[in-house]
């Protein structure tokens, strides 16, 4: 997709500012943390529970965007002497630093997950626990999970294992540069097996009925105090990467299930309404779709650089509302069990810093392999944890959602009336003079309102800016 700064200085970006903060009053976004959570948090920097096993020895990396902090996952990949893959893949222990119960553990109840604004960010526990002792920095010795992952020659588990130790992450790698090492020839074993798991997996996931939707995305990006919007398609190597946090949620499940007692990530199947309004708009976009072929078939066979697939895409992104969380105990069978977008139980279990619910989940895949009984307090907060985790995912969607609303208003107040080259993305069902168009510069994604001829979805058509109100948070086009 285009990439075109619009920065905004001076005024502009003050008035943004403070209606930023006027969006965080609105939604109740939790302010500075209480100080008995602090000074609890300092306290046990400086005394954690550092296990005995010792993996400092295993030269992780992690991979995150290039100013992240909080880094919740680090891993290391190997072929193994009998043929395959091994992966270990570390994960923050938050569980060593918080005590349930206490201050700590009640203010991450109330925050639920870490909430991104353009100009700050919310996070889940005090920046010297997520952005320090507890992220799995370079060169700091730090307590993880210890994920550990045997494969096959086609990339399937064979065996897992997951335990307490001390790991050392050596490098901190970011995106562009993983892509460009691999791409190039340059990278070492560890990170040019990325690739060659990630493509097994990505298989896998095909052949079971799994999807992974590269829908370009949005992006607020700072510069020295302004801010700009710019689309970005996944690299490959998001999507390798995502495959390994993918593998070690389904058997976090695979564990749960097997001990009887968990919480799962769940989404019911589409029902045959959503997919007949998909075949629709492939239609209308003139995408060939035959009958015998299956949606996440087509799906995987789509460029997100060309406009009427990317608007494909973000129409796929209808199937995946509703997800939830299903606890179950005592061996019950949990319903439902599946995550139709995975297309296999799965749970969230690599990102504790960022989302409450992976430090549970983490406790009881611990206690699963250990054939041990999990610890009260895990099972005690089970069946409050999908209502929560609903809740906090309900404000972070709003939040972003409304952060890119304002930013986009921002960059085009003084630009009313104004015409612009736009594809139709969207077309709502029930009213086809509404719908959604894309534009290609600035990288804005706003309502359009036509007043008589129905709006041609995936057609590239000028729009004219009627309406840009940051008080509002709207952009609001018109057919030229």
């Amino acid at each position: 997709m285009p990439r075109r700064h619009m920065i905004m200085t001076g005024a502009d970006g003050a008035a943004l500012r403070a209606a930023l903060r006027e969006l965080r009053t609105k939604l109740e976004v939790p302010e500075e943390f209480p100080a008995p959570v602090l000074a609890e948090a300092e306290r046990v920097v400086r005394n954690p529970l550092l296990p005995d096993f010792d993996a400092t020895d295993i030269p992780f990396f992690t991979i995150d965007p290039p100013t992240s902090r909080d880094l919740d996952q680090a891993m290391h990949l190997a072929k193994r002497p009998s043929g395959g893959y091994r992966v270990h893949y570390a994960i923050a222990d938050v569980a060593a630093y918080v005590t349930p119960g206490g201050a700590l553990d009640a203010e991450a109840h109330r925050r639920v997950t870490t909430l991104y604004f353009p100009d700050e960010k919310v996070p889940l526990h005090p920046a010297v626990l997520s952005e320090g002792a507890a992220s799995l920095l370079p060169d700091q010795t730090c307590p993880a999970l210890l994920w550990r992952l045997d494969l096959d020659a086609e990339g399937r588990v064979e065996s897992t294992d997951v335990r307490r130790a001390r790991v050392r992450s050596r490098a901190k790698l970011d995106y562009d540069g993983v892509q460009k090492a691999i791409d190039a020839g340059t990278a070492e074993e560890p990170l040019a097996l990325l690739k060659d798991i990630g493509r097994l997996r990505e298989a896998l996931e095909a052949e079971r009925g799994g999807i992974s939707l590269n829908v370009p995305e949005q992006e607020i990006v700072e510069h020295e105090g302004s801010y700009s919007l710019a689309y970005r398609a996944p690299l490959p190597a998001d999507g390798w990467n995502a495959q390994i946090s993918l593998m070690t949620g389904m058997a976090a499940a695979e564990l749960m299930l097997a001990a009887g007692t968990g919480i799962l990530r769940t989404l019911p199947t589409a029902p045959d309404g959503a997919v007949g309004r998909l075949r629709r708009a492939a239609k209308a976009l003139r995408i060939d779709w035959p009958h015998h072929v299956p949606y996440a078939e087509l799906v995987r066979g789509l460029d997100p650089h060309r406009p009427a697939h990317a608007a494909f895409l973000q129409e796929c992104t209808a199937l995946l509302r509703g997800a939830g969380y299903t606890v179950f105990t005592g061996g019950r069978t949990p319903d439902p069990a599946l995550h139709a977008a995975v297309a296999a139980p799965y749970a969230h279990c690599t990102a504790p810093l960022r989302r409450l619910v992976d430090r549970y989940t983490g406790e009881l895949c611990v206690a699963a392999v250990a054939g041990e009984q999990p610890p009260g307090w895990a099972v005690d907060a089970l069946d409050a944890l999908p209502k929560e985790m609903a809740d906090g995912t309900r404000l972070a969607n709003s939040a972003e959602r409304e952060c890119v609303d304002l930013v986009e208003a921002a960059l085009l107040k003084d630009r009313v009336g104004e015409t612009f080259e736009a594809t139709v993305i969207d077309v709502k069902d029930h009213e086809p003079l509404v719908g959604t168009v894309h534009l290609e510069e600035p990288a804005v994604i706003g309502r359009v309102e036509s007043t008589s001829a129905e709006l041609p979805l995936g057609d590239r058509i000028r729009v004219r800016l009627t309406e840009a109100d940051p008080g509002r948070a709207k952009v609001l086009f018109a057919p030229a």
